[in-house]
């Protein structure tokens, strides 16, 4: 039960990963591989602060506008230099392993004998439950610390997914859908394309950022590595929301890519649980998203022979 709490924790601090994804990979059709490189980047700003003292709230929070000036600099190179939009976020992505080191001063920064928001939940678990305190739940003795943390990462994702459903039908944020949708469109009637694409870029990194800097505080350390295939990772997860949620109104979308970024956490906590050899956690993860990607059409091919089938008989 441990693991099963454990895990969905995770996967509700990546849903902020699979939200920014959701805004370039969706909205804009922008492939934005800057992602690998704000998600270590918004982990090094924190790790950074919080070493140096700083307030843990605003820690977090300097992480988002990092991971938003990165977004913004692969929007500018893109739509200012015409340059394609996979190159555009190689480009900037390359740049900030550089930039993280230098951040970080190392290639590691450990938090564990540090204040970081989920220290901060932990007191309040345990001021609110008492130390040591466990809680039955489906027969299982689970500390209830561990329950509240997961509460709060709830209440955070339910927060930013609200506030972002909120955002979109702002006019801002109408432009921006309507941006990716039709920009000839939007062109005609006096808005900045361009700078809609930056924007957006920005916003959508600022998601990762943050949520590699969530990240970080509850795992205790910052790595350079740490943000290596979180662009797969987060298309996996919006890929697998929309297949299981076939309503594809804006509530319900940015609902499924939560809900994929919890099961998709879950399938690889299950697949290490079964004895998969844990240096083999990319090759599992590009096996799920393998299989995102192709089942939603072999359902719909299955489908299509069965009405003709059924038609024919």
């Amino acid at each position: 039960m441990t693991l099963l709490l454990g895990s969905i924790t995770i996967g509700l601090v990546l849903a902020l990963l699979a939200l920014g994804i959701f805004i370039s990979f969706r909205i804009f059709s922008f492939p934005d591989i800057t992602a690998e490189g704000s998600f270590t980047f918004g982990a090094a700003i924190t790790a950074s602060l919080i070493v140096a003292g700083v307030n843990p709230a605003l820690a977090t929070l300097m992480a988002f506008f990092g991971g938003m000036v990165a977004g913004a600099a692969t929007g500018l190179i893109h739509t200012r230099f015409k340059i394609n939009p996979l190159l555009s976020g190689i480009l900037v992505m390359t740049a900030l392993y550089s930039v993280n080191l230098h951040v970080m001063g190392k290639s590691n920064v450990p938090l564990l004998s540090k204040n970081t928001l989920f220290t901060w939940f932990e007191k309040i678990a345990v001021a609110i439950s008492g130390q040591d305190t466990t809680v039955n739940v489906l027969g299982w003795s689970v500390a209830a610390r561990d329950l509240w943390t997961l509460l709060f990462c709830l209440l955070i994702i339910v927060a930013f997914s609200l506030l972002l459903l909120w955002f979109f039908r702002t006019n801002i944020g109408t432009a921006m859908r309507a941006t990716g949708d039709n920009d000839q469109m939007i062109r005609a009637l006096g808005v900045n394309t361009n700078g809609m694409i930056i924007f957006g870029l920005a916003l959508s990194n600022g998601f990762i950022a943050l949520a590699g800097s969530m990240l970080a505080q509850l795992q205790g350390f910052a790595d350079v590595q740490m943000g290596i295939g979180m662009m797969v990772w987060g298309l996996a997860s919006v890929i697998i929301g929309e297949a299981l949620i076939s309503d594809r109104s804006l509530g319900m979308v940015i609902a499924g890519a939560v809900i994929g970024s919890v099961l998709f956490r879950l399938l690889v906590a299950i697949a290490l649980r079964w004895g998969m050899n844990p240096n083999d956690l990319k090759l599992i993860t590009a096996a799920f998203v393998f299989i995102a990607l192709v089942l939603p059409g072999f359902m719909k091919k299955t489908k299509k022979i069965n009405l003709l089938s059924h038609k024919h008989a």
